[in-house]
């Protein structure tokens, strides 16, 4: 069957996670991908380990861990476009493509010619797609922006991590996260822009900060302050507005407890033989249980200590109560419903025979949405691309491989 967007060229010009992971799903739904990279080194991130997938050589940079994250189903054209003939190489490719994402700084490209405004010049459909820390406007818009950085200034590190009262600091997020919701935003806007299109005719560019996107992803932290005009406080792993639904150890590890009603309450007291605290006005319903959440929780301590984590999960389940382990990634890629989802898949790959990547979350009933592209070496496809889309002869890609414009492998 037909990708969904096996009609749609994306032009990558971003490097290390939001624009790279935002391009990867474009891939996986079957648009071509065509990943502008430095000559010599590419990507930042290809060096960004151990671990490796595959060692650098003399020929070609390494194939890190991280860079496999974000860039399978992507075709690697090494151009250096600091220099004349490699922008105008570009523009050409932007003439022939629909999407262009990039993540430098403000301006970044302008001195290139390879801004919005240029690319509309030669393509007027083109939808441009910008990705940075801050923004394209504003007192912050120069600055550089790193995921860390914007999980401290756009507020989830103030929600994240011990209360202070506990001897607890600000914690950020163990993956990423702010360059994944601007990668998604970025999506979202890009597939918008493509469905006007269709409708109008006109390209248009798209901003997207990762500042923006962390302050989105508060999401109810953020709709308690408004409401409230009161900053949400670190709870650890409890939640500020379900109790009880947090970590709790048990004899021989710790679960995860998440009462969402007051039905799951009285029929988690009953498997916990703590009948008595459902029947008490003070824990019967949800905002009561908030508002004695330390009463609460520190009845529940000593009892689901008393047994092990599966003996709590089997018996909890069983009664419709939500509960469920903390897993470490083996044991999540080990657990047999995530292997009959096939979230593990392997790419063939010449050098290491299959390539294991985290397969694409979303489910289409007519096409798989994990590309079979592996991550590329750096200019894997830079000749293909040269000769497939831009028509160049032997003698014009001989020339520019020659003066060092673009690199092939």
């Amino acid at each position: 069957m037909t990708a969904p967007l096996s009609h749609i060229r994306v032009l990558d010009l971003s490097r290390i996670l939001a624009g790279p992971w935002t391009a990867q799903h474009l891939a996986d739904m079957g648009a071509e991908v065509i990943k502008i990279e430095r000559p010599g080194t590419g990507d930042d991130t290809r060096s960004w380990g151990p671990p490796f997938a595959v060692a650098a050589t003399s020929e070609s940079p390494a194939i890190s861990a991280y860079f496999s994250c974000a860039n399978r189903g992507k075709k690697s054209c090494a151009v250096d476009i600091t220099r004349p003939e490699g922008q105008e190489l570009v523009r050409k490719l932007a003439v022939k493509s629909d999407v262009v994402i990039e993540n430098f700084k403000v301006g970044g490209l302008k001195k290139y010619a390879l801004d919005y405004e240029s690319l509309k010049a030669v393509n007027p459909r083109i939808i441009y797609c910008s990705i940075t820390g801050f923004g394209q406007t504003g007192p912050y818009a120069a600055r550089a922006g790193y995921d860390f950085l914007l999980q401290g200034m756009g507020g989830l590190m103030s929600v994240t991590g011990e209360p202070e009262d506990k001897g607890g600091q600000p914690v950020k997020v163990g993956v990423a996260i702010s360059d994944q919701f601007t990668g998604m935003n970025a999506l979202a806007g890009i597939l918008s822009c493509l469905i006007k299109r269709d409708r109008t005719g006109e390209g248009d560019y798209i901003d997207v900060s990762l500042l923006d996107s962390t302050i989105a992803g508060l999401v109810n932290q953020a709709a308690t302050y408004h409401i409230t005009g009161q900053s949400p406080q670190r709870l650890g792993n409890a939640h500020p507005t379900i109790v009880p639904y947090q970590v709790f150890e048990t004899a021989d590890g710790y679960i995860i407890l998440a009462v969402g009603n007051d039905g799951q309450f009285v029929r988690f007291c009953e498997v916990a033989g703590l009948e008595h605290l459902a029947e008490d006005e003070k824990y019967a319903t949800n905002p009561q249980r908030i508002v004695h959440r330390d009463s609460l929780i520190a009845q529940l301590i000593a009892p689901l200590k008393t047994r092990t984590s599966i003996e709590w999960i089997t018996q909890l389940e069983a009664a419709a109560v939500p509960c469920g382990p903390i897993n470490t990634i083996e044991q999540v890629f080990a657990d047999p419903h995530v292997q009959h989802r096939q979230m593990q898949r392997h790419l063939p790959q010449h050098d290491l025979g299959a390539f294991p990547v985290t397969a694409n979350p979303i489910r289409l009933q007519h096409h798989d949405t994990t590309s079979r592209l592996p991550p590329p070496h750096l200019g894997a496809h830079t000749l293909e691309i040269l000769s497939r889309v831009l028509q160049f002869d032997d003698q014009q890609i001989a020339h520019l491989c020659q003066a060092g414009i673009i690199e092939m492998r």
